[in-house]
């Protein structure tokens, strides 16, 4: 297949719902030689900070100098997102061969759309002969279809409500699930609250014998006011000042979480030195997770943002803030940091959601932050309908909410009503925020 036929043949199993289990990819598996048996993994599961997590791991890896594999979920823009070594993603000749090798094995048996991507990972990353493979868990994780590997680290961010339908309906069946990417004897990295979701996590553990390292215990990590913060590892050792380019402050604790597992794979080899931590640290980067840039909207290219916003002259000067945040537990962080790394006289919210996550927690918790609120539809067939959103407002906050056919029309119609010290969030969706930053951006991958 071409690449054009390739990710067509991807796109059609979007038509097969979402199957949780193993017994599809370990059969496929069995069919190519097992790709994943030569390769060495860091598991990462949670509810949110995953790809925070996943980011800054490929950052000090890669920056030591190892040849590092990244598997995320989903993409913003292109399918190419999801695999990477190091800095370069899958180029389209060897997605459309990889993918050519996926589809003859099958000989006409279903697969879904993630198990093919997952599949694609495993067998690209085995025949780059990658060092290490960071593998982001796509939902839960006991029948996940990453979970046919057997890490050198496993990683639980975090456990809140989300994909109730498939996951469950109370926090510690969640947990369960994102359990379930334990292995026996591996060791557990984790930042879970100390609610239901630690008590499911620690007996698992125990359980499997496998050794818990639990933020706040066993590592801790403490922000200051002008933006770095300190790290004390597992084994005592203590990291001062450290930057942190990734804004929010749930970031300090996703990157402690990502030091605490190059500290235990340090244990099996990856060492990575003093000097390579802070460089990589001062360069992590995470698209559409709050994610600032500032353009100029009569050229259309990005400039340098104001040191003091409020006092921004340039009437061609707009502000703007991309978030994935799509949960309660994520427009949690999302206000937080407006409350505290953010400056401005007016939000302007353009806004999305599917229509099967919970709308009602996570509008109500953002609308009250916004002086305007612009509700769009991006290209899917989950995506809610504007009058269907506003409908969740309480009618003392209806006024403000508008709505847009397009988000090129919602991204318009917030650059008319926005000034250079106002700023301009896009948030409520992965689809959103990914159709608004190739309006606004352009492409994560460059075409090759």
């Amino acid at each position: 297949m071409q690449y054009q036929e390739a990710w067509s043949f991807l796109d059609q199993l979007q038509f097969f719902k979402i199957k949780l289990g193993l017994d599809s990819m370990a059969a496929f598996l069995e069919g190519v030689q097992q790709p994943q048996r030569g390769l060495r993994f860091i598991h990462v599961a949670g509810t949110n900070g995953k790809g925070s997590v996943s980011a800054t791991l490929l950052a000090l890896l890669s920056e030591a100098g190892y040849r590092v594999g990244l598997y995320t979920s989903p993409h913003l823009i292109s399918v190419r997102e999801r695999f990477r070594i190091n800095d370069r993603f899958i180029s389209k000749d060897e997605f459309a061969e990889t993918a050519t090798i996926i589809r003859d094995s099958l000989a006409g048996r279903q697969i879904t759309y993630f198990e093919f991507t997952t599949a694609l990972a495993l067998l690209w990353f085995a025949g780059q002969k990658a060092d290490i493979v960071i593998f982001e868990v796509g939902l839960g994780g006991r029948l996940d279809a990453t979970n046919v590997i057997t890490p050198l680290v496993s990683i639980i961010t975090n456990v809140s409500m989300d994909h109730e339908a498939y996951l469950g309906t109370t926090l510690a069946q969640i947990a369960a699930e994102k359990a379930g990417i334990v292995k026996k004897r591996i060791p557990v990295v984790s930042g879970v609250a100390a609610d239901a979701s630690l008590e499911v996590v620690s007996r698992t553990c125990l359980e499997l014998e496998a050794p818990l390292y639990l933020l706040g215990r066993n590592f801790k990590a403490a922000r200051h006011d002008d933006g770095s913060w300190d790290y004390q590892g597992p084994e005592g050792g203590v990291r001062n000042n450290l930057p942190l380019l990734l804004k929010g402050g749930h970031q300090v604790d996703n990157t402690a979480i990502a030091l605490a597992a190059l500290d235990l794979l340090a244990q099996q080899g990856f060492t990575v030195s003093e000097g390579n931590i802070r460089a990589a640290l001062a360069r992590v980067r995470w698209p559409g997770r709050l994610e600032y840039f500032c353009l100029d909207i009569a050229s259309g290219k990005t400039v340098a943002c104001p040191a003091e916003p409020l006092a921004a002259e340039d009437g061609n000067l707009r502000r703007y803030l991309l978030d994935g945040a799509h949960n309660p537990a994520g427009i949690v962080s999302l206000t937080r940091s407006l409350d505290s790394d953010f400056v401005y006289r007016k939000l302007i919210c353009v806004w999305a959601s599917m229509a099967d996550k919970d709308i009602a927690k996570t509008l109500n918790a953002i609308a009250p932050y916004c002086h305007r609120l612009i509700f769009t539809r991006p290209e899917s067939e989950r995506s809610a309908t504007a009058e269907h959103l506003r409908g969740f407002l309480p009618n003392s906050l209806k006024e403000r909410a508008t709505a847009s056919a397009s988000v090129a029309e919602a991204l318009a119609r917030a650059a008319a009503e926005a000034g250079p010290e106002d700023l301009i969030c896009v948030a409520g969706s992965l689809y959103l925020v990914g159709a608004a930053r190739k309006i606004l951006l352009g492409d994560i991958v460059d075409e090759d």
